[in-house]
């Protein structure tokens, strides 16, 4: 079965699934609980969940929970931007962290911001210049963690310059947490990400448990992450091996171990509450009390909808994401629909695969070349974006040559003036307008996001048709910027590939 084919995907510390999925559940939305075998199940009420639609919106929020966060501040980001609009962010922080002392005389906030190295290190104005301020004032409540690759080391380190050597490998996770407020994003710390360019976000409110889970996660990483000090200096935590000077096999162990201790803590807390909600419900109550509901003396509405967060961290041998991924493409029943959408179109083999050879209707959105975040950019990255074309063009060849051009549908994103990087997944099933799962995080579905980065994403699965309706209309509104690709399309003149790309891409195509 296909579900014998994925199992050696499993890292050995992930609980192993014992039957197929679609036997393990009933129909409807409830035919995804297979996926809490492999991660926590976290069950909140649909009320509770805010899907946001544009920059200007993401950014307002993210200043908005800043400034009324009272005990934590998690913000995991690719890297933080240099511009005002970032300065603003660093200034609602230090505005917060300075009432919080002044309110109480020693602080109970925390702040804790997670980076990437070679991102948030690139030239003399960076992410780490704009954070160590923050440091400098509030030594004891902010934490900034730069995760360094175990990939990029010795000689490879010393000879690959600035900007090339992110291509090894990056701290890819976009969380941002804020109290018991959770945003899943695929979106960066960056003023583009602000204004004009396009991506999804998710507001998870009111949801403590989940709060923790990507708490804990984003320390696990941070622990294994260099320090970033006061005067710019960056050390390890005592006694943790160094990501690129100690052994590189025991860094990945101690990695993943730790990362695997959140999931299977979080997964056993939450099959205790499973296992309290089904007692409660044979006495015949509908609800479970839970501490935070006991303490405000409040009953919680019962769930509706369910979080699954899913984690990729191929250099550490954790690879849930891809499993999930793979599952849930190989699973969909004839005339389900998958819209899929991904700001840089680089599927895996594997992922290209089971698109072309399973049942399910596609339709692919992905960036035109002028809405590319490369798109005119200097040097050798200016030509990525033709790199791109020339992928979705044999692609597309492939979908013609199997006559699958009914079921596989590819769709390029173009709007003037902005750049696209909207990533995930909306599973309508056989016969339903609605659908009632989405995948949204940092993957893009490519080599990287499999292979080189450090990943997150969660599933939301819904039987709410209002929260349904949102996603519903999340997808309309991204598809609805986009034109279908035809045959002609590879015709435009934008679309000519120089045949020195054609050559060099499927030599790079697994870096970018």
């Amino acid at each position: 079965s296909s579900w014998l084919l994925l199992a050696p995907l499993l890292s050995p510390p992930v609980p192993v699934i014992t039957a197929p999925p679609c036997s393990l559940c009933p129909e409807g939305a409830h035919r995804f609980q297979w996926i809490r075998n492999l991660v926590p199940e976290f069950g909140i009420s649909s009320s509770h969940v805010k899907v946001l639609s544009s920059p200007a919106e993401f950014y307002e929020l993210l200043k908005v929970q800043i400034k009324t966060a009272k005990q934590r501040v998690v913000m995991a980001s690719l890297y933080l931007g240099t511009g005002l609009l970032e300065q603003e962010l660093v200034d609602c922080l230090e505005e917060t962290l300075e009432k919080s002392l002044q309110a109480k005389g020693s602080s109970n906030l925390r702040v804790s911001i997670l980076l990437d190295y070679t991102r948030g290190s690139r030239g003399r104005k960076n992410s780490r210049t704009m954070l160590i301020p923050l440091l400098q004032r509030f030594p004891e409540q902010v934490r900034v963690s730069l995760f360094h690759t175990p990939n990029l080391r010795g000689l490879l380190r010393l000879l690959i310059p600035e900007r090339f050597n992110e291509t090894i490998g990056l701290q890819h996770i976009k969380v941002y947490l804020f109290d018991d407020n959770v945003i899943l994003s695929g979106a960066n710390l960056s003023d583009l990400y602000f204004t004009n360019r396009q991506d999804r976000y998710v507001l998870l409110q009111d949801s403590p448990e989940i709060a923790d889970f990507f708490t804990e996660l984003v320390d696990a990483i941070g622990d294994v992450s260099l320090q970033l000090q006061r005067d710019d200096t960056v050390q390890m935590l005592e006694g943790m091996v160094h990501p690129y000077q100690g052994d590189k096999v025991a860094y990945c162990e101690i990695a993943n171990r730790r990362v695997m201790e959140v999931i299977s803590s979080a997964r056993t807390r939450q099959e205790l509450l499973h296992a309290k909600t089904f007692h409660s419900s044979q006495q015949g109550s509908s609800v479970l009390s839970q501490q935070g509901s006991q303490a405000s003396g409040a009953l919680k509405p019962e769930p509706d909808t369910w979080i699954y967060p899913l984690i990729q961290m191929k250099p550490f041998g954790i690879q849930i994401d891809e499993m999930v991924t793979e599952t849930l493409l190989t699973e969909a029943e004839r005339d389900a629909r998958i819209y899929l959408t991904t700001g840089y179109f680089n599927l895996t083999q594997a992922y290209m695969d089971l698109i072309l050879g399973t049942r399910a209707e596609y339709r692919i959105l992905l960036a035109a070349p002028e809405v590319n975040g490369f798109f005119g950019a200097k040097g050798v990255a200016g030509a990525i974006p033709a790199a791109y074309v020339y992928i979705e063009h044999q692609f597309y060849s492939e979908v013609c040559y199997l006559q699958q051009q009914q079921r596989v549908q590819l769709q390029e994103y173009s709007r003037a003036g902005w750049t696209f990087h909207a990533k995930g997944l909306w599973l309508y099933l056989a016969g339903s307008d609605l659908p009632c799962l989405t995948l949204i995080g940092s993957p893009n579905f490519g080599y990287r996001s499999v292979h080189r980065d450090l990943e997150a994403q969660v599933a939301i699965v819904t039987e709410n048709k209002a929260l349904q309706q949102q996603l519903h209309r999340e997808q309309e509104q991204l598809y609805l910027c986009s034109g279908v690709v035809s045959s002609s399309t590879f015709e435009q003149p934008n679309r000519y590939v120089k045949l020195w790309v054609k050559l060099v891409t499927p030599l790079i195509k697994n870096f970018f």
